[in-house]
């Protein structure tokens, strides 16, 4: 999992609330256990016609934020099934930061374990993100994990709270698999141990 420490980037603005994981990612897409190709589907069916022509106005779409990094939503973002395919597909695409009042737990959950941080921030500096976002390109928002600010392009900065140990993972780049193995040495030792002294299993 790559490290999380600061990134300045577009943000996209999608001021939508109870955006699900279906929306995020339709369920005709998880048949794969891959964590990549999945970006050309994210918002599938907002950002495609039936035919799979672009939805010009989709934000995803527009020249502005087709490489955009942090996407800004309205609240309950990411409700409705636990699929992990839901991050995998924002990372696929290049998101690697979400902004929102709130999530449903299992997707917070999920992001951490994919290295995209979630942050939680009050209704009110979401909308002043969220206009900041609607400028385009021109305007550049920098999340700092760190020092855990969000900077707006005109400066103004808003603090977020986060779990520490959730923090020390994205920072480490440490996802599950990478916990376990920072625990390699005593984990050889002791199967070495039990190796030793029943040598009949």
């Amino acid at each position: 999992m790559d490290k999380f420490t600061a990134l300045t980037g577009v943000a996209a603005p999608l001021p939508l609330v109870n955006v699900d994981t279906d929306m995020i990612i339709p369920k005709q897409f998880l048949k794969t256990i891959k964590r990549t190709g999945l970006g050309r589907n994210l918002f599938d069916e907002m950002r495609y016609t039936p035919d799979g022509a672009e939805i010009p106005d989709f934000v995803l779409n527009r020249p502005a934020y087709r490489n955009a990094e942090i996407l800004v939503a309205g609240e309950n973002f990411g409700c409705g099934s636990s699929r992990e395919h839901a991050p995998w597909a924002l990372l696929d695409f290049g998101i690697r930061c979400v902004i929102a009042p709130s999530y449903a737990d299992i997707f917070y959950q999920n992001c951490f374990k994919n290295g995209i941080l979630p942050i939680v921030l009050p209704q009110e500096a979401v909308d002043v993100l969220m206009d900041d976002a609607r400028r385009g390109a021109n305007a550049r928002i920098t999340v700092d994990l760190p020092s855990q600010t969000v900077t707006a392009s005109d400066g103004t900065t808003f603090a977020f709270e986060i779990d520490p140990f959730k923090k020390h993972c994205l920072l480490n780049g440490l996802d599950d698999i990478g916990l376990t193995m920072e625990k390699a040495p005593a984990i050889d030792g002791f199967e070495a141990r039990a190796a030793a002294a029943r040598p009949w299993l």
